[in-house]
Formats: structure tokens, sequence, C-alpha cells
């Protein structure tokens, strides 16, 4: 799957740059970044059958990231082997699923972007990052 991604990314290609706006919110399948150099950052998912892989939340303000150099890019992921008591106690219905968490911060403040991605255990859960036109 990955190998069908046009100028593939990575979340450290994002420090040092400056975002001028930011476009995506909860329940979306892809948020991008357009930055001071005209290129975008994109993070979103090439989506196949039987899965599903979406922004489940964003804590901190978007106002935070605009116009000052990112000092933090990362990416944290969780892919749980989780007993059939833990989807009993949460209420998860899914064979396979995946949290994955990308932080960016600036002297201003900072933002942490949740994606929730869920599958039959056979296609991917993973959130891609490319640069866009």
């Amino acid at each position: 799957m990955y190998d069908r991604i046009e100028n593939p990314a990575e979340m450290k290609d994002l420090l040092g740059q400056i975002i001028t706006k930011i476009e995506g919110k909860k329940g979306d399948g892809e948020i991008v970044f357009h930055l001071q150099d005209g290129r975008k950052f994109v993070m979103y998912h090439e989506q196949d059958c039987c899965e599903m892989v979406e922004v489940e939340d964003i804590c901190g303000e978007w106002e935070d990231l605009i116009g000052l150099p990112i000092l933090i890019s990362e990416e944290v992921s969780n892919a749980p082997k989780l007993s059939a008591k833990y989807h009993e106690k949460y209420d998860y219905t899914d064979e396979s699923f995946k949290w994955t968490f990308y932080k960016l911060s600036t002297n201003r403040g900072a933002v942490t972007i949740r994606w929730y991605g869920s599958s039959n255990g056979y296609y991917s859960e993973r959130v891609d990052l490319k640069w866009g036109n």
C-alpha cells in the first residue's frame, strides 16, 4: 500500500517549518498543513476495503501552530493485542485497531491529533503522510 503514495513524508519533516493554514477536523480522514514555503504536508489514509481510519480527537488549538516554527513533531502509536475482557469492558468490537498520536508544538502551544484505525485485521490501520500539491 505504501508504494502507491507519491512524495512520502515523515513527521520529522515538519521540524522548523512554519504553518500558515490547517484544514481538517475531528471525524475527517485528512488533515492538510499549508506551509510558508508553498508546500502542503498531508496526513490521510489510503482507503481500502474493510477498514476505517479517521481523526478521532484534536487536543489544543490550531492557532497555536500558525506562524511559528514547529519545535516538536512526533508520532506515537499503539497497536494493541488486547484480551476479550478488554474488548468487553471498553465496548470495542473491531477485530483489529490502532491509535496513532501526532504531537506538534511551537513556543506558543501544542496540539495532539489522535487518529483511530480499525479493520478486520487484514487491512492497514496506518495514517499515511505525504507532501501534497
